[in-house]
């Protein structure tokens, strides 16, 4: 059971708290029903410090529990005036984080909330057992932590909570082959989960660090036959990042989707043991629909392209795993290869074959990379030159671009440091050949980015801008186009009124303009970047120092969701406020200023106008004195 103590509202506590026979101690003796959140509590000597109010609420009433500097602690109500408390409501640092709720008045807790800081999940417990039955709404980020703990604890109920179920897939709109495949991989759930508590990377003290995916934002699958009847929204190659005994390790979750407000797996996570990866399954949904002229799905395709197809499906699914060998992997990729220039070759339609020929081109360039595909750049060479031979010119921009990366990336594995700034300088010119040869392929607009960050990075700023201006003028439409416009934005600062606010990671509103006669820093950082870490302590002294003379510091964090931002904050005492929107490097506050690397800083005088755009923290040392006197 899942039973709590009642507490009853009497309609004398409004008038006289004694008769109610509740104290601090009897409000802090309950506890969330859920263990996986930290919630601040006194210690003992202080609890007779602790203030007990009733409130009022709608037609309801309840206690506030305030701590010995004022802070809000607990916030337990009866929020339907039936005289019995029925949420029971947990802060840390004066913001709500966890809500236990009772929903039918049986003095049973039957709804978890996760808040603020703590994330955004909405847990129903059914059968008021204490364990959760299902969600409400749940994100990927915590969908993919919550299949990582059922693996730690050996909790299958707990992962089947987040696996997705053939209601599940009605309610999405999944139909057809998509369906019966993705039946077949949660049906092999147990012996999945088994597989994986053999792997060392999972154990009891594992803790889930953080979400990454392969795409930097979920696709939108559109309603088409034979795979879906409505839109479905798909993250594809997801991985959590883990930790055990100090040693950190990934965890393949594979393939997620939206159903509703929750998001679901689609196969049992998989642990990547050591040095040796798994080949990451390209998922169901996201595979390409075979059609042939007319539009017909790939039930109505040639033999010879089901064949073809049915021997691609054969050998991914028996893709090389955790345990693979260099040369198992090397064999598998090969095949792969081979089978989509087969695929492509017969495909009868030029989108279907530029389809296929850029998942071939994708494959040995990533492979290659990697080490695992023979003769991989001689590949692409062969591929280029023969594309070059005539018809999608934009394919072939595509596979230039993709020789060009591969090129690169092997001179700088294999050149020591003297040789360095020459192979960036002939970078920097195959680029600029690219983009002269062509100059309207969507793989230009990367090309140019490319150009415009190189020269950013070097300290050639008139340089950079000239390629950023040129992407924003020829490929407005294109997603590096919003970067550009924002790095012409943060680059043009100086002497500008900086526009900046949000919301912070405490869910209040922060506008830059509020700190108006105040000398401020703005620092764009991340829990990942070693450079924010290693400057801290000089910011935190100089922020000590000069804090009462009118200096302040506004932080942007550019974290992905999940990352462990408030642990950091805490461990390292980080007291100053900070924007934060989703997205990591791609979200809003980052696009908007074309942030290219961390930490970026700015700095603000009292009158509200950027004094440099680039600053460091020689920078703050020398102008903050300075500023805060005038």
């Amino acid at each position: 059971m899942n039973r709590i103590l009642p507490l009853l509202i009497l309609p004398c506590l409004l008038t006289n708290l004694a008769h109610a026979q509740v104290d601090a101690k009897t409000v802090l003796a309950y506890q969330p029903i859920q263990k996986d959140i930290e919630v601040e509590t006194p210690d003992q000597s202080e609890v007779g410090q602790c203030k007990l109010d009733v409130e009022r609420v709608g037609r309801g009433s309840g206690w506030a529990l305030y701590g010995p500097q004022g802070q809000i602690l607990r916030r337990f109500l009866d929020t339907d005036g039936d005289q019995k408390v029925d949420e029971y409501r947990y802060f840390q640092h004066g913001i709500e984080v966890y809500r236990d709720v009772d929903t039918n008045g049986n003095n049973e807790i039957d709804q978890h909330r996760w808040l603020h800081t703590a994330g955004s999940r909405w847990a129903v417990d059914e059968n008021e057992d204490g364990r959760i039955d299902s969600w409400k709404f749940i994100s990927a980020e915590e969908a993919s932590r919550e299949a990582i703990y059922a693996l730690a604890q050996r909790d299958p109920q707990r992962l089947a909570a987040v696996m997705v179920t053939a209601k599940d897939l009605q309610t999405a709109g999944i139909t057809g082959a998509a369906a019966k495949k993705i039946q077949e991989n949660v049906r092999q759930a147990q012996q999945g989960m088994q597989q994986a508590l053999q792997s060392k990377i999972i154990g009891p003290q594992t803790k889930w660090i953080r979400f990454d995916s392969s795409m930097l934002m979920p696709n939108m699958i559109p309603a088409q036959e034979g795979k879906t009847n409505k839109d479905v929204l798909v993250y594809e190659n997801v991985m959590a990042i883990v930790e055990t005994g100090g040693e950190s390790g990934f965890v393949q979750i594979g393939e997620m989707i939206q159903v509703g407000n929750t998001w679901k797996l689609t196969q049992v996570p998989k642990p990547l043991e050591g040095d040796r990866f798994e080949i990451a399954d390209s998922g169901v949904l996201l595979q390409p629909t075979m059609t042939v002229a007319g539009g017909v799905p790939s039930e109505g395709i040639s033999e010879e392209m089901q064949a073809a197809i049915d021997k691609l499906r054969d050998l991914d699914s028996n893709a090389p795993g955790a345990n693979a060998t260099e040369q198992e992997i090397v064999r598998y990729n090969v095949s792969r290869s081979k089978l989509l220039q087969d695929i492509a070759a017969i495909s009868q339609t030029q989108d279907e074959k530029t389809m296929w020929m850029r998942q071939r081109l994708e494959l040995i360039a990533a492979a290659t990379q990697m080490g695992t595909f023979p003769n991989g750049l001689d590949e692409l060479k062969r591929a280029e030159a023969a594309l070059s031979q005539g018809g999608d010119k934009n394919l072939l921009a595509f596979a230039s671009f993709q020789r060009m990366l591969v090129n690169y990336n092997l001179d700088l594995q294999q050149a020591g440091a003297e040789d360095r700034p020459k192979i960036q300088e002939q970078w920097l010119e195959s680029l600029k050949a690219f983009v002269g040869k062509f100059p309207s392929a969507p793989d230009s607009a990367d090309a140019i980015l490319q150009l415009a960050i190189t020269y950013e990075f070097n300290g050639d700023e008139n340089s950079a801008k000239g390629w950023y201006q040129k992407l924003v003028a020829e490929f407005p439409a294109s997603q590096p186009a919003a970067r550009a416009k924002g790095a012409l934005r943060r680059l043009g600062l100086k002497g500008q009124k900086l526009v900046l606010g949000g919301s912070t990671l405490s869910g209040q509103k922060l506008d830059i303009s509020q700190y108006r006669g105040k000398v401020v820093a703005v620092i764009f950082w991340s829990t990942w970047c070693k450079p924010c870490t290693e400057d801290l302590p000089q910011i935190q002294e100089l922020y000590r120092v000069y804090q009462q003379e009118g200096f302040e510091i506004v932080g942007v964090n550019l974290d992905a969701p999940g990352a462990p931002v408030q642990q950091y904050i805490q461990n390292f005492k980080v007291n100053w406020p900070h924007i934060y929107e989703e997205g990591g490097l791609e979200s809003r506050p980052a696009v908007e200023f074309g942030v290219i690397s961390l930490p970026t800083m700015f700095l603000i005088d009292k009158s509200g106008t950027v004094v440099t755009s680039s600053a460091s923290v020689e920078d703050f040392k020398e102008l903050v004195p300075k500023l805060t006197k005038q």
